[in-house]
């Protein structure tokens, strides 16, 4: 991003080589090819151009030549991106979104050295095997955790829960962890008429209703606590079941799993014996990156259920 003088605000207007051309020292690092996939700002990217990106990135990752990918991204929507492609990415080797949170017409801005550290990560011997990883801040973290958390500090990248996976100091990259298993859905295509819906006091099944009746293919409903919701809300939420749309529901909690602890109406065992999903510790945008993989992939109901809940609950 840079500072549009006719504006007054910043826009994306950086190729790739230069971006690079901010640290001329990046090269010596190791070899680059540089790849323009778009110049688009965080909220202007789609399911659609998500699912590009990873049929490009897959494509580039099968070339013997290639030990990496670094994908600059808009910082808005990148948490999304990145989990996208960790479902999608099969290769041992390791690829690393990063962004900035300040535009390059600032003083303080963070993009150069996000960029050398995940470089430095992606060439890392040790990052192979871990799918894909958020590094912002010189933190490492895996994309099924990395969540934004702040509109303008650079440390604004968290992994709640469960934490980051390591950090980047100066010439060594220090893993503290690895992921002890990664979740992968390697579907053929994507089901992008996914809605995501969250509760709050009085939510009532206008939205759910209005959801499915435009076409909705999938909802997650990002619930309170363990994942509950008003009962006001499970006319709607029956009547999407009943139409065969399936249900994911996610928290609206930063920290924390969905599970059926609470018996009272709209509550988790009342949603779970109606025929919901869970979507285990993923905030609600990132299961509804999860159910437009699964939705292409699935043929049945049973094998969404898996696929969405996998190492999350005890399967029956």
């Amino acid at each position: 991003m840079k500072l549009d003088p006719a504006t007054g605000g910043a826009i994306p207007a950086m190729s790739g080589a230069e971006i690079l051309s901010y640290d001329p020292g990046m090269r010596d690092l190791t070899d680059f090819e540089v790849l323009d996939f778009g110049r688009y700002p965080g909220p202007h990217m789609t399911p659609e151009k998500m699912w590009d990106l990873s049929r490009l990135t897959r494509q580039h990752l099968a070339r013997p030549e290639i030990s990496g990918i670094v994908i600059t991204h808009g910082t808005d929507t990148l948490e999304e991106t990145a989990y996208l492609l960790d479902l999608q990415h099969t290769s041992p080797k390791p690829v690393a979104f990063v962004g900035a949170v300040r535009n390059a017409s600032e003083l303080s801005y963070d993009g150069p050295a996000n960029l050398r550290a995940a470089c430095r990560t992606v060439i890392e011997p040790e990052a192979r095997g871990q799918g894909v990883f958020v590094v912002m801040n010189q933190i490492i973290h895996p994309a099924c955790a990395a969540t934004k958390t702040d509109t303008e500090q650079v440390e604004t990248f968290q992994s709640p829960f469960f934490g980051p996976l390591g950090v980047v100091d100066k010439d060594r990259v220090l893993f503290s962890r690895a992921l002890r298993e990664r979740h992968v859905i390697d579907a053929p295509a994507i089901e992008t008429r996914v809605d995501l819906l969250q509760m709050y006091a009085g939510s009532d099944s206008r939205f759910i209703a209005h959801a499915v009746a435009t076409g909705a293919r999938g909802l997650v409903i990002e619930g309170t606590g363990r994942g509950n919701t008003p009962p006001a809300t499970l006319a709607g939420i029956q009547q999407a079941l009943d139409a065969q749309v399936p249900v994911v529901i996610a928290s609206r909690c930063v920290h924390g799993r969905v599970l059926d602890t609470y018996a009272y109406e709209g509550s988790g065992k009342d949603l779970r014996k109606r025929g919901a999903f869970f979507a285990g510790t993923l905030s609600g945008a990132k299961a509804r990156v999860q159910l437009m993989l699964a939705l292409g992939k699935a043929q049945n109901r049973d094998e969404l259920q898996q696929l969405i809940e996998q190492g999350q609950y005890r399967m029956n």
